[in-house]
């Protein structure tokens, strides 16, 4: 059915709905999918698919004519940047064009930002742009390179890759380097290891620098330390309204599986915070001796530091969020809204994109929509539900059970909201079509209920629980590729199997455990100090989540009690054994 704009129309509009100029705008606008592409949002609001199945999309921009770019993770053999436009004013993608090919160096790509005519964007190493020339989706120059990450591979390892990009109104551009470990230890992510004191990675590490966004192959020697003490930024961006800088911090890991003697495992699963921070110039937000606790509402003292949990030491000095989010939310884009077409309320407020926990076990995984803080000046208030039904299940065991994780957020040049997602590449446009003055507590009341939705509440300590629902799927698992040779009590055959009941290789550190299942063992090994010779082959047919459920039950039945598995680090487990393997057939070579 077409829709004829006539002047009865627009009379209509003006005694009905408000403005003339309000109701051309709605009717401009694309008609949104009936479901909204499964998107739950606030009344008034509409969402098209705007393309699907692009791959691991991360950061997106929309051009002033409607283009729309998205950065992909990983390269592709067509290119590893995507170009799409609507020719039809359907609000779907009918031109998908994918462009530049930038070696290995691509690998790990998150940033996509439009500044001036020209689309950044970044990979792991550098971050390089392209003239945008008018009428020309894709760009036809060369990649010129504005900034080459140096200390990316340096003595500290590598981690954080991730670069945001984000200008301010006098031509700089704001890069974030990540922490290059978890919490500045000698020895990464090992258990009750100290950390540095003075943190020797924060010289060029764990802070955001400033550069000429016009000066191409700069170093990070070229450009100016910024902030400091910030361990890991994928969402950045510049505040227009007050003209500053902010960024969403993502906290340490494993506070129960590094120190079980202070968190518990329900502890380790909401902390520490994600820090929404407003970043001055000289700012120093203390990562890697303090933490920040939402629920004390303090920053605290890092155990590798002599925390214990409660201990402030002198984190009161460090600077605070103007938010903190429950942990392993992980905030991975912030927009600042300057658009016209949504609510009054939304003006110059702060969305973010909570890509999604992985390291909450044994409870849910939690995370997966795309929040809002409106602003009333400079001072943010309480935080929103804004988008919400990514999931697409009832409750996240593992990551890879939730069908889209909320990624990139763009504004398009009508004020309509663009939303990426990194599991199947796709890209929504988020449009208002309500009256603009109506719109208030009703309508945010209903999303306020989705903060009662097991992927965001707070979960029970007790009740959520799922180690039990782990260790009986665990079990079954043991009995039918362990329990022939361990027995179904864990103590062996005696000979040539080696007991697994009250061993030092089950309680100890779940790495080794990992380790094991994933690349096997030959022996000669010592087991309770009796010597065993056999041979135990991998089992890493079995995937992550299985590896995770079997090695739970061993440490719960025949480990003491160990803290469970999480599938996460059977995943980096298994890249390690990869990337182990590789080096070791080079060395051959």
């Amino acid at each position: 059915m077409t829709f004829n704009f006539s002047f009865r129309t627009a009379l209509y509009c003006m005694l009905f709905i408000g403005t003339l100029a309000q109701c051309i705008e709605k009717h401009q606008l694309p008609p949104g999918d009936p479901d909204n592409g499964g998107l739950v949002l606030p009344e008034g609001f509409e969402a098209v698919v705007v393309v699907d199945s692009l791959g691991s999309a991360r950061h997106l921009a929309v051009n002033n004519n409607g283009d729309v770019y998205v950065k992909l993770r990983f390269p592709d053999v067509q290119g590893e940047n995507v170009g799409l436009r609507d020719t039809t004013n359907d609000g779907k993608a009918d031109i998908i064009e994918r462009f530049g090919d930038y070696g290995k160096d691509g690998s790990y790509g998150t940033g996509m930002r439009i500044y001036q005519g020209y689309l950044y964007f970044s990979t792991a190493g550098r971050v390089m742009r392209h003239k945008l020339a008018p009428g020309k989706l894709i760009p036809e120059d060369e990649a010129e390179v504005m900034l080459t990450d140096d200390y990316r591979n340096s003595k500290h390892g590598a981690s954080h890759y991730a670069k945001p990009i984000t200008f301010d109104d006098e031509g700089h551009m704001y890069i974030p380097f990540g922490s290059p470990g978890d919490v500045c230890q000698l020895e990464n992510r090992k258990p009750g290891a100290p950390g540095q004191d003075p943190c020797p990675q924060l010289e060029w590490h764990a802070g955001i620098w400033q550069f000429d966004a016009h000066k191409p192959n700069q170093l990070q020697k070229d450009g100016y330390r910024y902030a400091t003490g910030i361990r890991s930024i994928v969402g950045l961006d510049w505040n227009h309204a007050d003209n500053t800088l902010y960024a969403m911090q993502h906290g340490r890991d494993d506070l129960n599986r590094n120190w079980p003697e202070y968190y518990t495992p329900w502890q380790s699963a909401l902390l520490p915070s994600e820090e929404f921070l407003r970043v001055k110039d000289g700012c120093d937000a203390g990562w890697p001796y303090y933490y920040y606790d939402h629920m004390q509402g303090k920053k605290l003292l890092n155990p590798e530091y002599g925390g214990d949990g409660h201990k402030e030491g002198n984190g009161a000095d460090y600077e605070q969020p103007i938010v903190g989010f429950p942990g392993h939310w992980a905030p991975n884009d912030l927009h600042f809204y300057q658009g016209e077409q949504f609510p009054e309320h939304y003006k110059n407020g702060a969305f973010i994109a909570f890509h999604g926990s992985t390291i909450r076990s044994p409870y849910s995984q939690s995370g997966y929509f795309i929040g809002f803080v409106p602003f009333e000046g400079s001072k943010p208030k309480n935080w929103e539900v804004f988008a919400d039904g990514f999931t697409q299940v009832e409750k996240i065991i593992n990551t890879t059970d939730a069908g889209y994780r909320p990624m990139g957020i763009a504004m398009g040049p009508d004020g309509s909201l663009y939303i990426s997602e990194s599991e199947q590449g796709k890209v929504w446009r988020i449009m208002y079509k309500g009256d603009k003055k109506n719109f208030g507590s009703k309508q945010l009341a209903k999303m306020e209920e989705r903060k009662k939705e097991p992927h965001i509440r707070t979960p029970d300590e007790v009740l959520d629980d799922l180690t039990q629902v782990r260790i009986e799927a665990g079990e079954k698992i043991y009995n039918k590729y362990c329990g022939s040779c361990h027995m179904a009590d864990g103590n062996g055959d005696g000979s040539r199997f080696p007991p697994i009941n009250g061993s030092e290789w089950v309680s100890g550190d779940q790495k080794q455990l990992i380790d094991i299942v994933l690349q096997g063992l030959q022996g000669p090994i010592s087991v309770k100090g009796q010597s065993y010779d056999a041979v135990m082959p991998p089992v890493d047919y079995l995937d992550d989540e299985e590896i995770a459920q079997v090695l739970t039950y061993i440490r719960q039945k025949f480990g003491k009690g160990a803290p469970s598995v999480n599938a996460y680090y059977v995943k980096w487990g298994r890249y390690a054994a990869r990337r182990a393997k590789r080096e070791n057939d080079l060395q051959k070579k």
